[in-house]
């Protein structure tokens, strides 16, 4: 697979909130679902530049980025988004497993995140276990898994 990992830039911003509105929609999710959460799915420049976020890309093209909050004992997986045409073809995966290893190397013990429901098989698949819910920061009444994975040590 021919994807190259780099940090984000604060000019890439916009691309990637529209990238991750996208993959969101993937879901289905109707338009005032969509209106909901779109300030939550809105990186700054500054979050962006912050060296927490990489992005994949193919030939320049942006695939998809993942956002790690490094910390010991515990690290945070912030956001892991595909764009809709490469769900599928490994970028995920390579994102969570390039994340996973990086929390690692700080010497973390875990990585949690919170994940969209329909994405919680993925990363179940990859060994994340569920530890309980999360009222939604954008959707009332809405939770989401609240997931953890241990890394060996």
């Amino acid at each position: 697979m021919d994807i190259e990992f780099r940090s984000a830039r604060a000019d890439e911003a916009p691309l990637i909130s529209a990238l991750a509105m996208r993959s969101k929609a993937h879901w289905g999710y109707d338009g005032d679902f969509m209106d909901a959460i779109r300030d939550e799915l809105t990186y700054s420049p500054e979050v962006c530049a912050s060296g927490t976020m990489v992005v994949a890309e193919r030939s320049g093209r942006l695939l998809g980025f993942s956002r790690l909050i490094g910390a010991v004992p515990e690290s945070r997986l912030e956001s892991l988004f595909v764009d809709p045409p490469a769900i599928g073809t490994g970028v995920g995966r390579a994102l969570l497993e390039r994340a996973l290893l990086a929390a690692q190397a700080l010497g973390a013990r875990s990585v949690t995140l919170e994940a969209d429901p329909f994405a919680e098989p993925f990363y179940a698949r990859f060994g994340a276990i569920r530890i309980g819910e999360t009222p939604s920061a954008s959707i009332p009444g809405r939770t989401l898994p609240h997931m953890r994975f241990d890394l060996g040590r």
